[in-house]
């Protein structure tokens, strides 16, 4: 079965989806923030105040690139969109799934915007981030769910529901 790849603003839940769902459908979890932190030892705000953006988007683009699993549910970081290689690669045995969620719920979710490691720059705000990244998300997306006035439970049965109509290998 392919990959179910969830793609969306931080705050969207995509880790949090991510875990249940693959606990629900019985498949391996991978959270790509996971492995950037593991591979670089060190936290996701460190790497970007330490090298910049464009090598912590270059270094994402590496981790993302080197998975080559099948069956898996896959939670991307936010800025996972800036790579076309990284978007090709996922969609090549993936199902991408856009988490929407409205502006105002991702600014409620998200309490600490300079140390969550969100690539973004200085002058950036959250609000640019959103009207930057939303269309790319809905562009690659190949299903978009709107979690805006769902419970998780709701979201993970769209997202089953969708998993259950990929095609078998």
């Amino acid at each position: 079965m392919k990959n179910i790849v969830l793609i969306g603003m931080p705050g969207a839940g995509k880790s949090t989806i991510g875990e249940l769902l693959s606990k629900i459908l019985q498949m391996p979890f991978i959270d790509t923030d996971i492995l950037i932190r593991e591979r670089q030892n060190d936290i996701l705000q460190n790497i970007i105040d330490g090298k910049g953006i464009n090598e912590f988007l270059k270094i994402e683009e590496s981790v993302v690139l080197s998975l080559d699993v099948e069956n898996h549910i896959i939670a991307t970081g936010g800025s996972v969109i800036y790579s076309e290689e990284s978007i090709k690669h996922l969609k090549g045995n993936g199902l991408l799934i856009y988490l929407k969620l409205e502006y105002w719920k991702i600014e409620k979710r998200i309490k600490n915007l300079t140390t969550r490691g969100i690539a973004m720059g200085k002058e950036q705000t959250l609000l640019d981030l959103y009207n930057e990244r939303t269309p790319l998300y809905e562009k690659h997306a190949d299903i978009t769910i709107d979690c805006s006035n769902k419970h998780i439970s709701q979201v993970i049965e769209e997202i089953k529901e969708e998993a259950e109509n990929l095609p078998q290998r």
